[in-house]
């Protein structure tokens, strides 16, 4: 091992070097190629071959997805870079705990699809913030999410994925940082500007099967490389950097490293809030967030939509297997820099003074595989990040073009819209480049654990508003609302408190706050989740009652009532409702406009000669969907009626794999617990 060789202050720069000499060989570099042009061309093919340029076409590729890209997209856009990164950093630093996340979210992923899902189907949305206008009236809940929505993710997941995929680019290829994502951005940005969710679900799907078969064959060299789960379980004890104090606990491994739950006190995941505290997160990130919604409501019907989810919750045991295991295997091979104990000593392995767990993934790659698997794992590692920065960028700018923009200007065109959606793409491209230094500064040791404590800190308040305005008919907007500020506001506090007092190194005393130090992020989380439920409750119970109409097919109990007819209609404008193929629906205020938009800008388009455009201005507006030379009348979509009924062949058969896949979950917990 190579701690045998190393020293406490050893003159060569390459004996601490994270990645001494180690670079893309010319077959690893053709590899990466082939595999971006590979993703164009899938991108640009669903591009064609899909209506961009309507709403619906755009933000929900068109309603007609079948259940493997549908399951494989919601597999991709949760597994981003930051997870292969952090999920094997946090392995090799504290053990398998960390996977108690993903087996978590597996029971969250089925609850969408068979609880969830139906209310929102039956209420005819296809954004979160339309369902709470719909469920609780008045704008000011909707917009409040809508503003928070692209914030929550870009504190979280789209910059800690990027910086995570970058800094493994940058390692390997010997890149400039930023050059490495502006680079990825591009590319990223290109078909997701083009073809909306359709090209997003697509590649998506691509990407799901690339990133398995790399993620397999590192698992298969790094258990081969330290002989099996026997191996790894004798040998991860002794994982010892070798320049670390003697006298010091720093840098040991936890001997509980082997178990998902822990002391409820002293661990760094205690078990309660395992149990409690993280589910309200998963149920917010899995039900509620657009991202992952989004792609279940492009499915055919409800049937299509629980076979994705389904696929999805089985690919959720992998990351176990697939990340926590090989980091853990990382600190083994590689103790010196993995496990290193001291500041100054991490500080010059990785420049992260915390500690360097988060390279165990890009270091088995660049060490352990042979030339051209390397190449592989790097499109993995690239297929991983474009596949989360996909999603978040479609699902940001569907909220932002749907429920805050035609807030703003309801009477918008269609075209507008579409216009609107792309560009506020490319402007979140942009924040997220300036945004790098941030996640620098604050990434620490673990950047899991980074993501899932501003989770804690935002998500609960949204996710106790959701589930009582679906399960509890007597929950009104003023007590919606009161809950979601109150909580908004203490997790608010407590993020700033934990940005103010950071965490002291292993060998620096802990002078920070009680309530920052002796509180856990998970049981702050429960705290946080108990404050809002007792305020929705308590301010809703004092106050009116819901009307019938906010009721009606917008919770669990009512989604069969037939549906309401709605006084606010104008009488001369007979179609109320507009529904999609696949039983989800346009909301129907925007229905109705955009083809009166529609009709205006043809008839004025067939009065007068249009004018000639540039060949750029034309290839700009293919590209995106928008190429409206030719006279055609407006797309009007066939009203279906909604049904959320299923074959009861295949109902069955979907309801007894859902309790299999449970089965398998809790025996999962049950082992390793």
């Amino acid at each position: 091992m190579e701690s045998t060789t190393s020293s406490p202050q050893p003159p060569p720069s390459d004996a601490l070097e994270a990645f001494p000499q180690k670079s893309m060989e010319p077959a690893d570099i053709v590899v990466l190629v082939l595999y971006f042009l590979f993703v164009l061309a899938v991108g640009l093919w669903s591009t064609v071959r899909t209506k961009r340029d309507t709403v619906k076409g755009y933000f929900l590729a068109g309603g007609d997805m079948v259940w493997w890209p549908v399951g494989a997209s919601l597999f991709a856009s949760n597994v981003g870079s930051g997870h292969f990164i952090g999920l094997a950093g946090s392995g090799a630093a504290v053990g398998i705990s960390v996977a108690a996340y993903e087996l978590n979210g597996l029971f969250s992923v089925l609850m969408l699809a068979w609880i969830f899902l139906p209310i929102y189907i039956a209420g005819q949305v296809t954004t979160m913030p339309e369902y709470l206008k719909r469920r609780f009236g008045g704008s000011r809940i909707p917009i409040t999410l809508a503003s928070i929505y692209p914030s929550t993710h870009s504190l979280t997941i789209l910059q800690v994925d990027m910086y995570a995929g970058a800094i493994f680019i940058q390692q390997s290829l010997h890149l400039d940082l930023y050059l490495a994502i502006v680079g990825l951005l591009a590319v990223t940005a290109l078909y997701t500007v083009a073809g909306g969710l359709a090209a997003v679900i697509y590649t998506d799907a691509l990407q799901t099967v690339i990133m398995l078969i790399g993620a397999f064959i590192l698992m298969g060299y790094s258990f081969a490389a330290v002989g099996g789960m026997e191996g790894l379980k004798d040998q991860y004890f002794l994982a010892l950097a070798s320049n670390r104090s003697e006298n010091s606990s720093c840098g040991l491994p936890r001997e509980d490293a082997f178990h998902i739950f822990r002391d409820p006190l002293t661990s760094d995941l205690p078990w309660p809030g395992i149990l409690f505290g993280m589910s309200i997160p998963s149920l917010w990130y899995w039900c509620t967030d657009q991202v992952i919604v989004q792609r279940s409501l492009a499915a055919k019907n409800l049937s299509h939509a629980k076979g994705g989810s389904l696929m999805a919750a089985y690919l959720k045991v992998l990351p176990l297997f697939l990340m926590v295991f090989p980091g853990m295997v990382s600190r083994i091979l590689f103790p010196d820099q993995v496990a290193c104990a001291h500041p100054d000593i991490c500080q010059r392995v990785c420049s992260n003074p915390s500690g360097c767990s988060d390279i165990a993934y890009p270091k088995l790659v660049l060490e352990l595989l042979p030339t051209g698997l390397r190449g592989l794992m790097m499109a993995v590692m690239v297929a991983a990040l474009m596949s989360s920065l996909t999603s978040i960028f479609n699902s940001a700018s569907t909220i932002f073009t749907m429920d805050l923009w035609h807030h703003i200007r309801p009477r918008a065109s269609e075209r507008e819209l579409m216009i609107v959606g792309r560009v506020f793409v490319l402007a979140l491209v942009l924040v997220s480049i300036l945004w790098i230094p941030v996640v620098q500064a604050s990434q620490g040791g673990q950047l899991f654990i980074y993501i899932q404590s501003i989770s804690s800190y935002l998500q609960p308040p949204v996710a106790v508003v959701f589930i009582m305005g679906c399960f509890w008919k007597r929950t009104n907007e003023k007590g919606a609302f009161s809950g979601l500020i109150l909580g908004l506001l203490l997790g608010l506090v407590r993020l700033i408190l934990d940005f103010v007092y950071v965490q002291p190194r292993c060998d620096q005393p802990d002078d920070r706050p009680a309530v920052v130090k002796d509180v856990h992020y998970l049981y702050f989380s429960m705290i946080l989740s108990s404050t809002t439920l007792i305020t929705v409750f308590t301010v809703s119970w004092f106050t009116e009652t819901p009307s019938k109409e906010m009721v009606s097919r917008l919770t669990w109990f009512t989604r069969h009532e037939p549906v309401a007819q709605k006084d606010s209609v104008p009488p001369e404008n007979p179609l109320s409702l507009t529904i999609s193929q696949n039983g989800t629906t346009e909301a129907t205020g925007i229905s109705i406009q955009l083809e009166s938009v529609q009709e205006a800008t043809t008839k004025a388009h067939s009065d007068g000669v249009s004018p000639k455009q540039s060949k750029v201005l034309k290839a700009i507006l293919w590209l995106c969907g928008m190429e409206k030379d030719k006279e055609e009348p407006p797309s009007k979509v066939e009203p279906v009626i909604v049904s959320l009924e299923e074959n009861p062949l295949v109902k069955t058969l979907l309801d007894v794999n859902c309790i299999v896949c449970i089965s398998c979950a809790i025996f999962l917990w049950g082992y390793f617990a």
